[in-house]
This record gives structure tokens, sequence and C-alpha cells, in this order.
């Protein structure tokens, strides 16, 4: 067998009171929405919107609805599609795990769009502040999902690969940590820069440097992860996770065009 560096086998539990626990997963959910709110709260006072902190504060509950919800029935609808058609109330089962973020995503453009229909600014101006802070929860779901040992990589022969308690006896990446990097440590830093010069005075322009930035850093992290077993490779060899970030990456690409030259007209 190659050589593999052990999984650290971290107790999936972070707080276990007997009659209650906390996951690290369901941590990672209530921890960065918390973290994210905080940061766009920050970000109105950088932002042309006439959105305040006090309109984020409210905004934290339409977000937690929208990425929770979304997350659960997109994952059925994407991932088990056979389960939806013969029990569609099997969506609202979030007890049974498994979340999609392509889902949370949708369920969060819901969200913004119904928030902003009674409130002064720009649909764009709220999808730009909330673009900015959405990595923060990326980081975190993915540090979850790697301390699960859930979603690993494809066996490899890198020095740096795990045995995986579920992934059988050979080493495979950690592509949980890469897509932690890409799609959200990399991801922040970038708008974060953006966000240091004009980014927020361009309406939408955050919006598609997110969309661009997470598709693309979604296609090349599925390169190193294994396909869920009951999808496997699909198009082209493609996985699903590569097919849904593509549609983000191109649309994202439009909308930093279609900003830049909104801004010159």
């Amino acid at each position: 067998m190659l050589a593999a560096i052990p999984f650290p086998n971290i107790d999936p539990v972070a707080l276990d009171l007997g009659f209650f626990q906390i996951r690290w997963y369901a941590l990672s959910y209530i921890v960065g929405l918390l973290l994210a709110w905080r940061y766009a709260r920050w970000l109105t006072e950088r932002s042309p919107s006439e959105l305040s902190k006090e309109d984020m504060d409210d905004f934290l509950v339409w977000a937690t609805l929208g990425v929770v919800f979304g997350g659960r029935i997109g994952y059925v609808l994407f991932y088990q599609p056979g389960q939806f058609v013969e029990n569609p109330l099997s969506a609202l089962a979030l007890w049974q795990g498994g979340m999609a973020f392509h889902g949370g995503l949708l369920g969060v453009i819901a969200a913004m769009w119904l928030f902003m229909r009674r409130r002064a600014g720009g649909f764009f101006h709220l999808t730009d502040m909330i673009a900015c802070a959405a990595p923060i929860g990326l980081f975190l779901g993915r540090l979850a999902n790697f301390i699960n040992g859930e979603l690993y990589g494809r066996v490899t022969g890198v020095s740096w690969g795990m045995v995986f308690p579920a992934g059988g006896p050979e080493p495979r990446h950690p592509s949980q940590l890469y897509q932690a990097t890409l799609e959200g440590l990399l991801l922040f830093l970038l708008l974060f820069l953006l966000v240091r010069g004009d980014g927020l005075q361009r309406k939408g322009y955050m919006t598609g440097w997110f969309l661009a930035g997470y598709g693309a850093a979604r296609i090349v992290g599925e390169l190193f992860r294994q396909p869920d077993a009951f999808l496997g490779f699909l198009f082209a060899g493609a996985t699903m996770g590569q097919l849904l970030s593509l549609p983000m990456l191109l649309g994202g690409i439009a909308l930093i065009l279609w900003s830049r030259r909104r801004q010159t007209a």
C-alpha cells in the first residue's frame, strides 16, 4: 500500500451533553452564518446602498432559511431525484442529512429577492455584500466535511494522501482541504481585495466575481474529489458538481462584463 498520512479521526460531535449533541457540521453552519452576518454589517459602511446594519440584522433570518431549506431541497433534487419522485416530502427531512451548495445558493437568492421587495436599494446591492461574505461559510463547511471524513478525494500517490475511514485502504486526496482553500480562503481574499478597491461601487460586480470564482474553484476542486457513488461520472466524464458550477462560471463572467460596461456607459 502507498504511504499515507493518518487521518486525524476528530470526533464529529463537538459538544455532547448526553441529552443533546452539537456536531461540527452544524456548528460550521451556525458560526459561518454569524461571521458572514458581522462581515456584511461592516460592508454596509463601504457600499453605496441604502441598506443599513439593521437591515443585515433582519436578513440573517432570511439567509438562514434560504441556506438550510435551499441546501436540503437542492440536494434531493440534484443528487437524489429518484427519492424525491417517490417521496417529495423527503426534501424537507433535514434530520436525514445531505446538503447541496447550489441548492443553498438558489435558496439564498430567493431569500434576497423576497427581502428586497420591501427595502430601499437595488437587488444587486444586497447580493454584492452577501457574495463577499459567503466564502466564510464555505470555508468552515469544507473543514467540517474533512472532520466528518466525508466527500473525500480520489485515490492518489502523493505524499500527503490520507486513508479515510469510509474510503477504503488506499490513500486519497484530502480534497475537502483543497476546496476549503479554493472556495473559501482564496475566494474570500480575492473579493476582499476587490472591496478595498471600488468593487462595491459597481452594481453586480462583486456578485459576478463570486459566481465566477466559486464556479472555477469548484470545477478545479472536483478534479480531485471522489464523485458520489450513486452518481459517478456524468456527461463527458464530468461530475455533478462541475456541471452545476459551469453555469455559475459563465454567468459570473457575463455579470462582470455587464457591470463594467454599465459603469463605463
